[in-house]
């Protein structure tokens, strides 16, 4: 199960995206956009829609994974990958980010759907995933449209870098534990 694919895809979004809105540094430029919407469509986008079409295909077609809470990582997986694939190409190319706080009202509501799957299946550290990813569409709202700024930039910057950090620890979690044996609670 490739779940540490999408999870250190998405850790690495999160820590390039959020530092630079929390702390505005490196300060936004063409270059500087185009590296970050680069690394937003290859880590965070390509690395998740891998692993959920891992995640659904071996569901589906093959039976070899089992378990109701993967049917939803599979497909939170995937949207998350394609979202990112969007938000990548239009960091790359600058485009209007207010349109993305539309995109956000979906995705803090697929958050929360993520949220009641593994909070309901017992899975508490995914379940803080989503928690920390409701926190990080609810304020994208409010920032992607300009809404109490810079504050709300910044609480978004914060909720990613966090959010980053999480992801990590869950990385590191299920690396642990398959490549070595460990019990690292995830």
């Amino acid at each position: 199960m490739p779940l540490g694919l999408a999870f250190f895809g998405l850790g690495t979004g999160y820590l390039i995206y959020g530092p630079q809105e929390l702390f505005g540094f490196p300060e936004r430029s063409p270059a500087v956009d185009w590296a970050n919407g680069w690394y937003g469509v290859w880590m965070p986008g390509f690395l998740q829609f891998l692993c959920g079409t891992y995640i659904l295909v071996g569901l589906t077609w093959f039976h070899v994974f089992h378990g109701a809470p993967l049917y939803a990582a599979g497909i939170l997986t995937s949207v998350f990958g394609v979202h990112w694939f969007a938000i990548g190409l239009s960091r790359m190319r600058q485009g209007d980010m207010r349109v993305n706080g539309f995109m956000a009202v979906a995705f803090f509501l697929v958050s929360v759907l993520g949220l009641i799957v593994f909070a309901e299946a017992g899975d508490i550290p995914v379940a803080i995933l989503f928690v920390g990813l409701c926190c990080v569409y609810f304020s994208g709202i409010f920032s992607y449209f300009g809404v109490a700024a810079p504050f709300s930039l910044r609480a978004q910057g914060f909720f990613h870098t966090v959010t980053g950090l999480w992801l990590m620890y869950l990385t590191y979690g299920i690396v642990l534990n398959l490549a070595l044996g460990w019990h690292v609670d995830i």
